[in-house]
């Protein structure tokens, strides 16, 4: 530890000896023997005493990190499978940090909203944003958003979400390749989404098919589900907790697996690429803070999810809400998503895919 009490003695000394030192090495102030020199000496060892005290305070709230219950926004709806792996990864952090997490759902604008929330809060890590990486890759280019990747400090990713394309039971499309026919020639079929990815799949199958399908926006999964099921759109591209129970229910009717693997639910029904179409979309979901969150916090909650990330228990349950557990750290994790940005963004382009007004 350093001697406050002689550190200042020396201030004190080298202004005393002010007059002693060349023009061009003096202080700034007026000589200390002048009438105003003791308020003078008094203002500058306050200034040298802040600095030194305040330091350590600041080090030590970073080490203490955290003290108090820890908000997580996600940036869609409750019940779809973004807020369900939030949820999850948020038991497993709070099992090791030792402090609560109340998770909050700030859906809308096709996940935008939850982000720019964050970005704009206190930069001391008691408030995570859960960001979808077509969030960063895909929408900026769709529309315009409150927010950039320079906004945030990207903590780590925790998972990747499945695309399948779904429609209802005695929908008349039984393989894809009636869904394609019937919006040929001029016609159109909406479709209903929550999220740039979920709209992204049809769009890329449209352009890639000479096929035309409308979008309907939806805040949530379960929302869009609800568009289908009361016949607002004609097909959706959903993540699999969003079907799940009407797809066993038979209700509803899995076309096609929109990632590169089929979904293991359903091991007879073929991916877009086996079907002949160069179709195939994951997305990873991960955890951000304000920009000038202290690196050791950062830190500190990057740890945290990976200590959640590793346990059984939670890699289980992401697979029971049809997520794929994964783990990657922050850096990695941002110039993943520097990358895709401009992966997407050519696909955006090479498809002919609006932007969403």
């Amino acid at each position: 530890m350093f001697n406050v009490k002689e550190k200042a003695r020396k201030m004190l000394t080298v202004i005393d000896n002010n007059d002693a030192l060349p023009m061009n090495a003096r202080w700034v102030a007026p000589a200390c023997r002048s009438g105003r020199s003791l308020w003078f000496r008094l203002l500058a060892v306050l200034t040298f005493l802040n600095g030194m005290l305040l330091a350590p305070v600041v080090i030590a709230q970073s080490a203490a990190f955290p003290e108090k219950t820890i908000n997580m926004v996600v940036n869609f709806g409750s019940g779809g499978v973004t807020d369900l792996m939030s949820r999850e990864l948020a038991r497993g952090m709070e099992a090791d940090l030792g402090s609560s997490i109340v998770v909050f759902n700030r859906p809308g604008a096709l996940g935008t909203l939850g982000p720019g929330y964050v970005a704009k809060q206190a930069a001391d890590g008691y408030t995570l944003a859960v960001v979808s990486a077509s969030v960063i890759t895909i929408t900026p280019h769709l529309m315009d958003v409150p927010f950039g990747l320079d906004d945030l400090t990207f903590v780590a990713g925790y998972g990747k979400n499945r695309y399948g394309l779904v429609v209802k039971a005695d929908s008349p499309y039984q393989t894809i390749d009636d869904l394609i026919k019937a919006s040929q020639g001029g016609k159109s079929l909406f479709f209903g989404s929550p999220s740039t990815t979920n709209s992204l799949v049809i769009f890329d199958l449209g352009s890639k098919s000479k096929s035309k399908f409308e979008l309907i926006s939806y805040k949530s999964g379960p929302d869009t589900t609800m568009g289908l099921l009361t016949g607002q759109v004609a097909v959706i591209a959903p993540n699999p907790p969003d079907v799940m129970s009407h797809l066993k229910a038979g209700t509803l009717r899995l076309l096609a697996s929109a990632s590169p693997a089929r979904w293991p639910e359903f091991p007879n029904v073929p991916t877009l690429k086996e079907s002949g179409h160069d179709v195939a979309l994951e997305a990873w979901v991960g955890i951000a803070v304000p920009k000038a969150t202290p690196s050791a916090v950062v830190a500190r909650l990057e740890k945290s999810i990976q200590v959640a990330m590793s346990q059984p228990a939670i890699a289980a349950s992401f697979v029971r809400i049809g997520a794929d557990p994964a783990y990657m750290d922050g850096k990695t994790y941002t110039e993943f998503l520097k990358k895709e940005r401009e992966v997407m963004g050519r696909l955006i382009k090479e498809s002919g895919i609006p932007r969403i007004q």
